[in-house]
C-alpha cells in the first residue's frame, strides 16, 4: 500500500480593535503541510516488517522493527511536517523495535522525539535503564542514543520529532543528557496536555486543525523547563491554547482570553507584542489558517464557502473573503477549485 495523500455582518468580533488585511504582510502562521498515511494493512505479510521500517525511515526515524509470537504486524501511521517539526500518530499491534548503535551511524536522525503515549503500556530500555510509559505520559528522549521500546499490547501514541539545533535554541540545552517522563493526563502538566491535544487535532487526516512551528517548540521550552523559555513564554503558550479551543467562538476577544489565564489585557498584549504580534492578529491567522485546511480537503467541496467561514469563528462573510485573499493571495473559492483539481490528478 502507498502513502495516501489526503489533503458572522461587519468585522470580525475582536472587542481589542479590527484587524485590517495586508496583501503585503508575511504570514505569521505557516500552513502545514496536508497529512500523509501509510498502512502495513492489506499489504502481504512477509512485506509489512519492511514497509514499515522504509516508510518510518524516509518521514521520521530508522528503526528495527519485529513483530512478536511471529505475529503479522498491523500499523498505520499518519504524519505531517509544520516547518522543520515532524509530527505522527501511530496505531498498530504488538511489536518492538529498536534503534542501535550501527543504525544511528548509518542514518543519523540528529534530533529529539518526544513520545505521547494514548492507548498501551511501552517499556523502553536504554543505556539510563528500563522505563515503562502508560496513557497519559510523554517520554523525551534523544533519538540518537541508542533505545529500543517494546509495546506488548499494542500501541496508539503521538509523536513530535524535533531537530538537536532547534530544540537547543528554543531550550538552551546543549543536548538531552537522559530520557525524561511527563505527565500530560487531565491532572498533569497543562503544557504537555496543551501540546498533546494540538498535536492530535493537526494530525487527522481528513479536517485536520493546521499547527504553527512557533507554538510548538514554545509549548516545548515551557515543558522542559529549559533556560530559554520565560514567564512570557509561559503566557503566550497558555493564550494560544485557550485560543485554540475557542478559536469557533466569533465573540473571542482579548479580554476573554486575559481573563482565562490569569493575567491583564495590557499585559498581555505585551506578551503577544513581543512576538511581534497581537492577540487579533493572531486569533485571525488561526482563523485563516483553519478555513484554507477546510477549504483544501475532501470534507469542504460539499460545503458552502459562508458555512466555512462561520465555522471557523467568522460572523462576516464578506470580511473573510477579503481576509482570505490577502492573506493568500487567492479567493477562497479559487484555492477550493484548485485542490479538486490536484486531487483528481488533472
Amino acid at each position: 500500500m502507498d502513502a495516501v495523500r489526503y489533503s458572522r455582518s461587519g468585522t470580525p468580533a475582536f472587542r481589542t480593535g479590527e484587524v485590517s488585511p495586508s496583501p503585503r504582510r508575511r504570514p505569521d502562521v505557516p500552513i502545514a503541510a496536508s497529512p500523509v498515511e501509510f498502512s502495513t494493512v492489506g499489504l502481504p505479510s512477509v512485506e509489512r516488517i519492511q514497509r514499515w521500517e522504509g516508510h518510518n525511515s524516509e518521514v521520521l526515524i530508522g528503526l528495527r522493527c519485529r513483530s512478536l509470537e511471529g505475529g503479522s504486524l498491523e500499523a498505520t501511521e499518519t504524519n505531517v511536517q509544520v516547518g522543520s517539526v515532524g509530527l505522527a500518530r501511530v496505531v498498530g499491534t504488538s511489536h518492538v523495535v529498536e534503534r542501535d548503535a550501527e543504525l544511528i551511524r548509518r542514518r543519523p536522525s540528529d534530533s529529539v522525539v518526544l513520545y505521547f503515549s494514548l492507548v498501551g503500556d511501552a517499556f523502553f530500555y536504554s543505556e539510563d535503564g528500563v522505563r515503562t510509559v502508560g496513557p497519559g505520559q510523554v517520554l523525551l528522549c534523544d533519538a540518537d542514543r541508542a533505545f529500543m521500546r517494546g509495546f506488548s499490547h499494542g500501541l496508539e501514541e503521538l509523536v513530535v520529532k524535533i531537530p538537536r539545533g532547534i530544540y537547543s535554541d528554543v531550550t538552551g540545552e546543549d543536548s538531552l543528557a537522559a530520557p525524561r517522563v511527563f505527565d500530560f493526563s487531565a491532572n498533569g502538566n497543562v503544557h504537555a496536555a496543551a501540546l498533546a491535544a494540538r498535536v492530535s487535532r493537526a494530525i487527522r487526516a481528513d479536517g485536520p486543525t493546521p499547527l504553527d512551528e512557533r507554538t510548538i517548540l514554545e509549548l516545548v521550552s515551557v515543558l522542559t523547563g529549559g533556560t530559554r523559555s520565560d514567564v512570557g513564554a509561559a503566557h503566550r503558550a497558555s493564550a494560544r491554547s485557550y485560543i485554540e479551543r475557542r478559536l469557533t467562538d466569533a465573540s473571542l476577544s482579548a479580554t476573554d482570553v486575559s481573563d482565562a489565564i490569569g493575567i491583564s489585557a495590557r499585559h498581555l498584549s505585551r506578551v503577544f507584542a513581543a512576538d511581534g504580534t497581537s492577540v487579533p492578529k493572531y486569533i485571525l491567522e488561526r482563523r485563516l489558517a483553519r478555513a484554507h485546511t477546510v477549504l483544501t480537503s475532501p470534507s469542504g467541496r460539499s460545503t458552502s464557502i459562508a458555512e466555512i467561514a462561520a465555522s471557523c469563528g467568522f460572523s462576516s462573510a464578506a470580511y473573510f473573503s477579503s481576509a482570505f485573499s490577502a492573506r493568500f493571495g487567492a479567493r477562497a473559492s479559487d484555492v477550493r477549485r484548485d485542490a479538486v483539481v490536484l486531487r483528481s490528478g488533472h
